[in-house]
């Protein structure tokens, strides 16, 4: 009998949270690099962060445009209010942090001091989900609950470096308060395959298909495509939407592939069950009378493990290996 082949140690970081598989095509520091290259004709545009630049990809900006850069120290709030500050003197900063941070203790700066004036700042958050293996105090698993719940704010999740990049020069153009959710690093390359461009507010089809229906955002619609190619071996046909803006949502495209008869409509969010983006597509579905089997693939309700994000993305469902199985249970 042959020896077991041991398996490698596992291992995580707080700071350098990828979540590419190994062998995969990744680029480095997508927003940074998207950003320097937006405020070479925008001198408006202005970084600040909350002495996490190097851990957020702005440090890029910082080394381009020095005095365009403010580093705020650990002070969330205040960067918040002086984020606001700058926004009303003409500026239009690009704010960084930890989502655990903006969304958990900056909100009410957040909230009172930016999106109740409706001002042009963008706050983009690293770490968001279970991105991290730090445990409760760095997973931000309810961002989206809390950011939509907040009047003039836009919220977004991209997938990969492709929907990052395209992302900066779309919420530039957009007059009033972001939030948009961060991966950095060394960040995977996935939509380059299916023809995709990014747009404020709409839902794109990257795959069709006649037996299930997976509507993800962000990590998930990545882990969405590898499980609608793992099924297709076992004659199951998934098709994909992924849905970048959280809010507002793209009602007429989520509305219209839910009409289609026959296939079960299942909602996967690096994100906590409980008041994103599935009970958001959930809400409009029902008010519109549409009624196809639903399911949810989501982070549960209770404080996550620390841990290898390997092992922690198998053990609360979101890996592909976890939705595949998941997905041929419900459907026998």
């Amino acid at each position: 009998m042959s020896a077991a082949v041991p398996k490698p140690r596992l291992k995580t970081s707080a700071m350098i949270a990828s979540i590419a598989g190994e062998g995969q095509i990744t680029r480095s520091a997508p927003f940074g690099h998207a950003l320097v290259e937006l405020a070479r004709n925008r001198p408006e545009v202005v970084g600040m962060t909350a002495d996490l630049g190097k851990y957020t990809d702005l440090h890029l900006f910082a080394k381009e445009y020095p005095e365009r850069y403010y580093q705020m120290g650990m002070a969330e709030q205040l960067l918040m209010g002086a984020a606001a500050g700058m926004a009303h003197e003409g500026a239009q900063p690009f704010v960084t942090t930890y989502a655990v941070f903006a969304a958990r203790r900056a909100y009410d700066f957040i909230h009172q001091a930016i999106a109740e004036d409706n001002l042009d700042v963008k706050i983009v958050c690293a770490l968001p989900g279970l991105t991290t293996g730090y445990g409760p105090s760095h997973q931000a698993a309810e961002d989206l609950a809390l950011f939509r719940a907040m009047p003039n704010l836009t919220v977004i999740d991209p997938c990969d470096a492709i929907d990052i990049e395209q992302m900066v020069p779309a919420i530039a153009d957009h007059r009033g308060p972001v939030y948009a959710r961060l991966l950095r690093g060394n960040v995977p390359v996935v939509l380059d395959e299916y023809d995709y461009q990014f747009e404020l507010g709409k839902a794109k089809l990257l795959r069709d298909g006649a037996e299930v229906l997976i509507i993800s955002s962000g990590i998930m619609t990545m882990r969405a495509l590898e499980t609608a190619k793992a099924l297709a071996a076992d004659r199951i046909d998934v098709g994909v939407l992924h849905v970048p803006t959280i809010k507002p949502l793209d009602t007429a495209t989520l509305l219209r592939e839910a009409r289609r008869s026959g296939r079960l409509v299942v909602v996967a969010e690096n994100h906590t069950v409980i008041g994103g983006l599935g009970e958001a597509v959930a809400a409009v579905l029902l008010t519109n009378g549409v009624t196809p089997p639903f399911r949810q693939i989501g982070l549960p309700d209770a404080f996550l493990d620390a841990g290898a994000l390997p092992t922690l993305h198998d053990r609360y469902g979101i890996s592909t290996e976890a939705m595949c199985d998941t997905i041929k249970g419900w459907l026998r």
